[in-house]
């Protein structure tokens, strides 16, 4: 029996890297990954939803939305997010397998 790698899974059910299915794939995958870190780090807090919601300036439909993967945020909400949770965020972009840097 021939074992696949996950990668090589991905590529054959979902589509290969640069198609639209597979961007649309790796966007819903980052947002869930997004979604979960929010939350962990709200109850890290010992936060509800509605204190953070208070904390940011949204109401708490719209975090518990985020928390659930159910609506994507502006980059400014969720920058306002983590500062609440005072939280560190890191950004990193990576352009044709090499990683850019500010300098």
């Amino acid at each position: 029996m021939k074992s696949y790698s996950l990668s090589e899974m991905i590529d054959k059910h979902v589509g290969k890297r640069g198609t639209k299915a597979r961007g649309a794939f790796e966007h819903k995958l980052n947002m869930a990954v997004l979604s979960s870190m929010i939350k962990k780090a709200r109850k890290e807090r010992n936060l509800t939803q509605e204190q953070l919601g208070e904390l940011v300036g949204v109401q708490k439909a719209q975090i518990s939305k985020l928390e659930n993967n159910a609506n994507s945020a502006t980059i400014d909400t969720i920058l306002r997010i983590f500062q609440a949770l005072q939280a560190e965020i890191h950004f990193s972009v990576t352009l044709g397998g090499k990683q850019l840097s500010l300098a």
